[in-house]
């Protein structure tokens, strides 16, 4: 995990992300509405996660590390760097709840749906109703 910086992706290199996605996470799209943070290296990014935009809050969708670099930290690492990004206005996330002591560890608590903002509370259901096994949470450093 040496020598990964980690920031937001500037504007122009956005279509990195969606080739990033395509090749190993097709269930990812980055919007260009969206903030995305990025650690890379000398190789490229290595892992990316990004931020969906509401008046009042965002939504934290499709963090991604590649998988040869799994089981590094890299993917807490990422959440530390995007503290200021958390900090912008209240953060959610939908977890998988195998994934919800990572979570934990990035300083999310899982909350109850009704805790949610109205728009989310419908659209972790038809997650749900899709297959799959979400918990709710939210950025609580």
């Amino acid at each position: 995990m040496t020598n990964i910086r980690f920031h937001p992706l500037e504007p122009l290199r956005f279509p990195l992300i969606n080739r990033l996605y395509k090749a190993h996470y097709p269930a990812g799209k980055a919007k260009k509405d969206e903030v995305i943070w990025i650690g890379e290296n000398n190789t490229g990014i290595q892992c990316c996660v990004r931020f969906k935009q509401f008046d009042s809050y965002q939504l934290l969708t499709g963090m991604f590390v590649l998988p040869t670099m799994r089981g590094q930290g890299l993917g807490l690492a990422l959440a530390d760097a995007c503290v200021p990004q958390f900090k912008t206005k209240t953060c959610f996330c939908f977890a998988f709840s195998h994934l919800e002591n990572f979570y934990h560890q990035a300083h999310f608590k899982t909350i109850e749906d009704n805790e949610l903002p109205e728009p989310l509370q419908s659209r972790i259901k038809r997650y749900r109703q899709s297959g799959k096994n979400l918990i709710a949470m939210q950025y609580a450093h």
